[in-house]
This record gives structure tokens, C-alpha cells and sequence, in this order.
């Protein structure tokens, strides 16, 4: 039985991802590599090394001759969606980049610099194997050692010294390497060969001499096997998984799905920002309508509440001593029978004198405690108040006189 095959809505889902992926692919931007002039051969490997760097965006196997000009590489540019220039030139001083922004400009021009090295110490190898898909990870030191010499000139040029108790003269060391072992004969050769520019710390490592890179694996070694790629940061969409596959109607489910999620979460942030919103003019306007009811009730017990209380009319402060004094002469009268001396009782006799009626109470008063008895024949003696306590026995007075109210500048007279 045959493979069902797709239908018309696979086939237009399909080409519209690849349409999508082309546009994106598109808007990210694309580059040339390559040298102008003569570069020689260390310039145009470098060239090669920044086509790694920039890939995938990059013309890989880009070539340019020397009889094509810039306004050729740019008129090709155009087409390809090109938007950067990466040119490598050299001059007797030093090598330059230059950066071109396609297609009005502008142009950055570098200048680099020779890298120290005696710095170079070490060295990262990765490769991968296209048939095992699967990653070599190598850690070198790097050693270098000068070439096109004996190996008994290689030999002296080391710290330690050979032994030549065999040997009748240094010559021999020197002509043919007698007495060396096979095992200390380095396989260099053009693999690892090169001249370099600069001295390089160890005997021999002269500028502009041939000298050979060594790498000694010192670990660790791995070897790695890709299993997933992951879109985000630990929890995006699934780019390619070696393990588990999914058909398009799964891969178009779980997308729905998570624009579900993605949907329904924004609503509830809006939500709550709306219930913020509504929580916060409700506080609002409880406030003004709690602060204009302070208002309203100021003005009500205060007549103006911006007025400041004036306190009580001075002609009122002293209207209640009068009233006292009149209660005490009454009080006087009563207890001695007779009208007391003006000096007693100053207010009161002023009050008798421009005809203010006498004896008057204030309405609600009272009778004070002894008068009953005095009006039905019983002592006429002050009687203390009933509330206050009696601590022990106390004498009786004598009863008092009209003498016992007068000032004591009086008294002996």
C-alpha cells in the first residue's frame, strides 16, 4: 500500500514556514570575504579563517580575480542581498581590513596588529564527524621548534645535552646525528611548517626562519553527541531533537497550544491591571469623599472651619463671682441674722446699693444644709457637708458673731 501524500493544506502550511524562513533569512545581514592586491599567502589564509567566523552568512567559496574590480563585487551584491564587505589587503607596514556597509556606505579601515607569540601557549581543537555526527574535543599545548637543521644540531639545541662518549668528534653529532634514537626524530613537514614573523621564545625560533608548531594533547579529551537544540533559554520551542520526531499536525498542535498559553496569560495580566486600576480610583475617591465629610462637619460645629476659636467675650469671665458672692452674703444672713459688712462681700453690697433685689438664687440651686433646722428653732452653728469624712472627735464652736466676720484690722476695735 502506498504512502498517503500530502494534502493541500500541508503543501500551502509548508511553503508559507518556507517563505517566512526566507524573509527572515533575508533580513539578517550577509557578507563577502576576500583580498585585494597582493596579499600573499598568510593574508589569504586569513581571509579563509574570518569565511569560518562569518558563517553561515557568508559566500564560503567566494573567488575573486585579480582583474575583477569593486564595482563588480558590488553590482553582484546587489542581487545576493549582500550587506557587508569584508576586504583584506597588505602593505610593506602592516595588513588592514576594511569594513564596507553596502550599498552607500560608510567604510571602517583596521589595522592589524601582529599577535605576540610568546602568548600562544595553548589550543582548543573541535571537528566534527559527518558520519557519526559527533564532536572531537582535543586540548593541545603548542611548542616551536626551528627546522632545517641535524638532528644533532636540534639536539645541542636543547637544554639537556646529548651523550658523545661514543663519538670521536662533535662533527659526527653534527653530520649524520650518530648515536641519536629513531624515537627522538620529529616527523615535521609541511602540515606544521611555517616561517614566522616574528622571534619566538625557544633556541633557534628566529624571524623570518622556518620553524615547526608541535601540539601535545594534555587533556581532556570528549567526544560529544548533539542531541537537542532548544529555542530561549532552557524553555523555548524545540528546534531539532535526534531522539523523538514529530509530524507537522503535532508540531502545528503544540504551537497552538502555546499561543493558547501565551494568549490566555496576557489576558490575566490585563485583568489585573485593570482591577489595579479600579482598586486605585476606588481608594481615590473614598479619600476626597472622606476628607470633603471632615470638611462638612467643621463647618458645621464651628460656623467656618478656617476661623480660629476667638474663645470666650472677656464680659463673661468674671459674671460668675458676683453670683458666688451673692450666695455667700445670702448664706451669712441666714446663718448670722444680720446683713454682712461691705468689705465681706464687695460685689454684692454695690449690686444692694444700685437696687439689684437681694437674697435672689440662681434658678436649680440648692438650699444649703442648716437653714431647715434654723427657721424650726435649732442651732444656728455652721454644719459641715455631709460628703466630707470626720476624721475622729472634733470640739464644738462657739457660735459665731457678727465680730468673727469682720476683717482683722476691725477685730479689736
Amino acid at each position: 500500500m502506498g504512502q498517503a501524500g500530502r494534502s493541500r493544506h500541508q503543501k500551502r502550511n509548508r511553503a508559507q514556514a518556507q517563505l517566512r524562513n526566507l524573509d527572515a533569512y533575508a533580513a539578517q545581514p550577509h557578507s563577502f570575504v576576500f583580498t585585494r592586491g597582493r596579499a600573499g599567502r598568510s593574508v589569504r589564509q586569513l581571509s579563509l579563517d574570518v569565511r569560518r567566523v562569518m558563517e553561515p552568512l557568508t559566500a564560503t567559496r567566494l573567488q575573486v580575480r585579480k582583474k575583477n574590480s569593486l564595482k563588480d563585487c558590488v553590482a553582484v551584491a546587489g542581487p545576493l542581498g549582500v550587506t557587508h564587505f569584508l576586504i583584506l589587503s597588505k602593505t610593506d607596514n602592516s595588513v588592514y581590513l576594511k569594513l564596507m556597509r553596502l550599498p552607500g556606505g560608510p567604510t571602517l579601515t583596521f589595522q592589524i596588529n601582529k599577535v605576540n607569540l610568546n602568548t600562544i601557549k595553548r589550543c582548543l581543537l573541535i571537528n566534527y564527524n559527518p558520519d557519526s555526527q559527533e564532536l572531537d574535543f582535543r586540548h593541545y599545548s603548542v611548542k616551536v621548534v626551528p627546522v632545517g637543521a641535524s638532528r644533532g644540531m636540534k639536539k645541542l639545541l636543547q637544554e639537556k645535552f646529548p651523550n658523545m662518549s661514543r663519538l670521536q668528534d662533535i662533527s659526527e653529532l653534527l653530520a649524520t646525528g650518530v648515536g641519536l634514537s629513531d624515537s627522538e626524530v620529529e616527523p615535521d613537514g609541511e602540515h606544521n611548517t611555517t616561517e614566522l614573523p616574528q622571534a619566538v621564545a625557544g633556541r633557534g625560533n628566529m624571524q623570518a626562519q622556518q620553524s615547526a608548531i608541535r601540539l601535545t594533547e594534555i587533556g581532556p579529551r570528549m567526544t560529544l553527541q548533539l542531541i537537542k537544540i532548544q529555542e530561549g533559554v532552557g524553555n523555548g520551542n524545540v528546534l531539532f531533537h535526534s531522539f523523538v520526531h514529530k509530524t507537522e499536525e503535532e508540531l502545528q498542535a503544540i504551537l497552538a497550544a502555546k499561543e493558547e498559553k501565551l494568549r490566555l496569560k496576557v489576558q490575566r495580566q490585563n485583568q489585573q491591571a485593570e482591577n489595579l486600576q479600579r482598586k486605585r480610583e476606588l481608594r481615590e475617591a473614598h479619600k476626597k469623599k472622606s476628607l470633603a465629610g471632615i470638611k462638612r462637619a467643621r463647618a458645621r460645629a464651628d460656623g467656618d472651619s478656617d476661623a480660629e476659636d476667638p474663645g470666650a467675650p472677656p464680659e463673661t469671665v468674671g459674671a460668675s463671682q458676683p453670683e458666688d458672692e451673692e450666695d455667700d452674703a445670702e448664706y451669712f444672713r441666714q446663718a448670722v441674722g444680720e446683713e454682712p459688712d461691705e468689705d465681706l462681700f464687695p460685689t454684692a453690697a454695690k449690686r444692694r446699693r444700685q437696687g439689684a433685689p437681694l437674697g435672689k438664687k440662681r434658678r436649680g440651686k440648692e438650699q444649703r444644709p442648716g437653714t431647715k433646722d434654723r427657721g424650726q428653732g435649732g442651732n444656728r452653728r455652721a454644719l459641715k457637708p455631709q460628703g466630707r469624712p470626720q476624721r475622729g472627735k472634733t470640739k464644738l464652736r462657739p457660735r459665731a458673731t457678727h465680730q468673727d466676720f469682720r476683717p482683722a484690722s476691725r477685730r479689736g476695735t
